[in-house]
């Protein structure tokens, strides 16, 4: 029997070193490239519908470029008692976002879309996660070595934000910055065995 052809590519709409790093752990073919898409980031509001709306509409503003591949559309968001953590302005509204999570649970909401040429799947994965109680002296310090810079919620748990959390229920990955289990799921689904799942 010939061996299956390589899959094609999926093609990845997103500027995330941290979305190329786990689809690279997942042993998944890629291509990045920028999508033409400016997110809004409203206060408030359904994050639930916003992050399918700016997953989708990232895998769309590329599509029209990708001929029969996949493309990968994501969008990430932080939110705590209906309001939208989305990446501070500065230092300042960074120290604001960390001492309002502090001792608290949030969600971490993402927003996944698939776009082949045939169909388009958007789906989302929430995963709860808790801070310990932070200091004055914490905050300071964590703001300091500027890890914030670009990151819904204002903490990157994959580096030194991680001394921040003492719990996380649901997808890790998904709070990296990709809901991986979800992705595969899909995959899986749509494309079974192709990209060695399902």
């Amino acid at each position: 029997m010939a061996d299956a052809p390589p899959a094609a590519p999926l093609l990845l709409a997103s500027r995330s070193p941290q979305r190329r790093a786990i689809l690279e752990q997942l042993g998944l073919p890629f291509d990045v490239v920028a999508p033409t898409y400016d997110e809004d980031a409203p206060p408030a509001g359904d994050a639930v519908a916003l992050v399918r709306r700016h997953a989708s509409a990232k895998a769309r503003s590329v599509a029209a470029d990708a001929g029969d591949r996949p493309v990968l559309g994501v969008d990430t968001e932080v939110v705590l008692g209906g309001r939208i953590f989305g990446k501070p302005r500065d230092a300042s509204e960074a120290e604001q976002m960390l001492e309002a999570l502090s001792g608290r649970t949030h969600l971490v909401v993402s927003g996944l879309c698939l776009v082949t040429p045939g169909w388009e799947a958007v789906e989302h994965e929430s995963t709860r996660v808790t801070f310990r109680a932070l200091t004055p002296r914490d905050l300071g310090s964590y703001v300091a070595i500027g890890e914030w810079e670009g990151r819904a919620g204002a903490y990157a748990i994959q580096g030194r934000g991680a001394a921040l959390v003492r719990r996380v229920e649901g997808d890790y990955l998904n709070v990296v910055g990709l809901p991986a289990s979800l992705l595969v799921r899909l995959l899986a689904e749509r494309f079974a065995g192709v990209y060695g799942y399902g």
